[in-house]
């Protein structure tokens, strides 16, 4: 199995360098295109306004001054020579990425990308990077054995998998449960307005750590209560119900004012 691997976090995260030992528990055919600097929240960012620098830092090793969307675009048309890739792995992230934040992912972008170009796609993140003594021991631990199972069961061609890790030891995680994509209840994205050295105001974004009342099933349930979530995603956002209930009031004729 040829595997592609990349991230958001750039290339010299410690969640690539995790990612590099659970694919070579996987197959010897591994390669890396990664970002130079790191692109969270790029989601599915293309580089167009300026050239895409490469440089290459192994035989199977490169980074771009891309986007996720462009490494992957790149590894699998430009860099990686001979057959496509067979599987794409993108991560392991520095934080779970859940509910709504998968559209802004720019780990779940590299995911997307792959499908887009008819490669399978996963996405894999770690949860509890804002609490002390995180680390990515819980996916290096689980990451093989379950991306080994969803290769041999395969997955529809339009759909990206997305496997976030709870933050708990290895030996205390039991379960993977395959989850729906859930829907905070709370607004944890937020901007601190700061000032730098020469009085002049900025704003850094960040999240708020608060939890949501989550229902059973969903990605963020199955995270706070220590489980696995292997979440199938696509990137049909067509809400089918309000296209029938407008469809009902609207057509034809464009209306008058």
């Amino acid at each position: 199995m040829r595997i592609l691997l990349t991230n958001d976090d750039g290339i010299h995260a410690e969640g690539l360098a995790a990612l590099e030992r659970i694919a070579a528990r996987l197959s010897e055919d591994v390669w890396v295109c990664a970002p130079e600097y790191e692109q969270s929240g790029a989601s599915r960012a293309l580089t167009l306004a300026e050239p895409i620098r490469v440089r290459q830092i192994s035989e199977r090793k490169f980074t771009t001054t891309g986007t996720p969307t462009d490494c992957v675009m790149l590894g699998v048309h430009e860099l990686v020579p001979g057959p496509r890739p067979d599987l794409v792995l993108s991560g392991v992230n520095r934080g779970a990425n859940l509910a709504e934040d998968v559209t802004m992912s720019g780990t779940v972008a590299g995911a997307i990308e792959a499908m887009a170009l008819g490669v399978p796609g996963i996405a894999l993140s770690q949860m509890g990077f804002y609490e002390p003594g995180a680390t990515f021991e819980a996916a290096e631990t689980h990451a093989p054995g379950v991306i080994a199972r969803l290769v041999e069961i395969g997955w529809p061609g339009d759909v990206v998998l997305n496997i976030n890790f709870p933050n708990r030891a290895p030996a205390e995680i039991a379960e993977v449960e395959v989850t729906r994509q859930g829907f905070r209840d709370a607004h944890i994205r937020m901007a601190e307005k700061r000032t730098d050295l020469r009085g002049r105001d900025y704003y850094w974004v960040g999240f708020r750590q608060t939890r949501s009342s989550s229902p059973e099933g969903t990605d963020l349930r199955a995270l706070y209560e220590g489980r696995i979530s292997v979440t199938p995603l696509h990137i049909d956002l067509t809400h089918q119900p309000t296209v029938h209930d407008l469809k009902k009031v609207l057509g034809g004729p464009p209306p008058a004012l």
